[in-house]
């Protein structure tokens, strides 16, 4: 993967234009996100959620400190397109947070809007990561052709996740 902006990653600086190991971002990122995304899951949705300042206080703090990361990895451009997805996508994030609510007996519309707007973030920026880790592990970043297969796949199996989730939810 080709950075942005510089980065040091394991006490070695990578200058802006730089080629670094997916294996040096993708893990500890998914691993970091996931160790942040589930508690403000659980924030939000749990039988005692947090308060709603405490929600945002941690919420907004660290999807700003991953959007920054996100911007000096990944570029302007990917960020841009990361919430125009978002905003198009919000039928998938929708349905896969209801999908994992009724795991716990509860449905989306439980909770008011603006509950929604921290977990919704972090699916956004976990699916984002997601997909550049499945273009950079299939090597289909550098070849056109590979990386249309690549990402029509990807929206393929994302849009099948969402309809199975959304018609299990619903059950």
């Amino acid at each position: 993967m080709r950075l942005h902006s510089a980065l040091s990653v394991n006490e070695r600086t990578y200058p802006a234009g730089s080629e670094v190991p997916w294996y040096y971002i993708y893990p500890f990122f998914l691993v970091h996100m996931l160790g942040f995304g589930v508690p403000a899951f659980l924030m939000a949705y749990s039988s005692h959620p947090a308060s709603v300042k405490m929600l945002y206080g941690f919420g907004v703090f660290s999807i700003a400190i991953y959007t920054v990361f996100y911007w000096v990895i990944f570029g302007r451009d990917e960020i841009k397109w990361m919430f125009i997805n978002a905003a198009l996508g919000l039928f998938g994030i929708y349905s896969q947070i209801g999908w994992l609510l009724s795991f716990f007996g509860k449905n989306i519309g439980d909770y008011p809007v603006y509950v929604h707007a921290i977990p919704f973030l972090y699916f956004v920026l976990y699916t984002f990561l997601i997909r550049h880790a499945i273009l950079d592990i299939t090597q289909s970043r550098e070849d056109d052709n590979r990386k249309k297969r690549t990402e029509y796949g990807y929206i393929a199996v994302s849009v099948a996740i969402y309809i199975i989730s959304y018609c299990l939810e619903r059950r």
